[in-house]
């Protein structure tokens, strides 16, 4: 399969409780117009980005029925899922993120528990 734009990130899988998200494009000046450094932004304490990838979630322990054996064994795990879902804007903390990049682009994976908000567009 041809590598395109659109199905680059197809074989990334997030795990946990983790999302990718791509930061959003920040202003290169300010209200009153005077022009940032490249790297002003990228030190905030607090950013905010596209989620591209959502992990499965939150692991849920398996009962410990092994006394029955008439009980079908199910190894298939279940998890809690995340809130986040793919298209949203996340607000996030900086501080518990993990920079990577990826076929040149730079790209946070970061914890549900760094994210403070979420903005996701609604259909009606």
């Amino acid at each position: 399969m041809e590598l395109t734009a659109d199905n680059r990130l197809r074989k990334l899988i997030v795990v946990g409780d983790r999302l990718l998200i791509r930061i959003k494009k920040s202003p290169d000046k300010t209200e009153t117009g005077l022009y940032l450094p490249p790297g002003v932004q990228e030190k905030e304490k607090v950013q905010s980005g596209y989620v591209l990838k959502v992990g499965p979630g939150y692991p849920i322990p398996m009962p410990t029925d092994e006394d029955e054996p008439w009980k079908e064994q199910d190894e298939k795990i279940k998890y809690i899922p995340l809130q986040a879902q793919e298209g949203d804007l996340a607000v996030f903390l900086q501080k518990g993120a993990v920079e990577v990049q990826y076929q040149g682009e730079k790209l946070f994976i970061v914890p549900q528990s760094s994210v403070l908000m979420l903005e996701r567009e609604e259909e009606l």
